[in-house]
Order: structure tokens, then sequence, then C-alpha cells
């Protein structure tokens, strides 16, 4: 495994604030939800049970902190992860949190 170079000062503000955001179970789950395909608010508010502009109020901040990204078809914006590093880092704790759940 490479070491990683240690993050500037500014970069921890900011990953902090992500960590922040990650905190919250609702964001989460939507994340979760948007792992295997875009999805839309209105499949992510349906199938999670949520109000629709609870979902785009997190989505909102989720976009904000590049952690997903929208694709709009006709009158619709698809969401889904940002990229390869936040579906390994959210793949990733899952499996932490399962081990440590296994070994108790």
């Amino acid at each position: 495994m490479s070491r990683l170079a240690r993050p500037s000062p500014a970069d921890i503000a900011v990953l902090a604030e992500t960590f922040r955001l990650l905190g919250d179970p609702t964001r989460l789950r939507i994340l979760f939800f948007c792992l295997d395909a875009p999805r839309s608010v209105g499949d992510i508010a349906q199938s999670l049970e949520l109000s629709q502009s609870l979902v785009s109020h997190h989505l909102r901040l989720l976009r904000g902190a590049r952690l997903v990204r929208g694709q709009r078809r006709a009158r619709q914006v698809f969401y889904q992860l940002a990229d390869q590093h936040v579906s390994d880092m959210l793949a990733d704790m899952a499996h932490h949190v399962a081990e440590e759940h296994a070994e108790k």
C-alpha cells in the first residue's frame, strides 16, 4: 500500500467537512442507493421513503461536497456517485463495519 502525502491544513478542513456530511444517516442511505446506478430524485425519495424536498436538500449538500454528480435527462436529473474514490470509500467503510461486527 502506498503512503499518502500529509494533507495540507486546507485539505484537512475539506476532509473534516466531508466526514461531517457523511455523518448523517440519510445522506449515507442516499449515497448507497446511488452506488449501482444513476437515480432520479423521485426514485430516491420513493425507495427510501423520504420527501422529494428532503432528498433534494441532501443532494445539494452532497453535490457541493463533490460526492455526487447530476446529469439532466429531459426534465429529470439523475444522480450518481461522483467518482470511483467515493464508491471505494463507501465500500471500504461498509466492509470495515461488517468485519468489526463479525468479530463480536
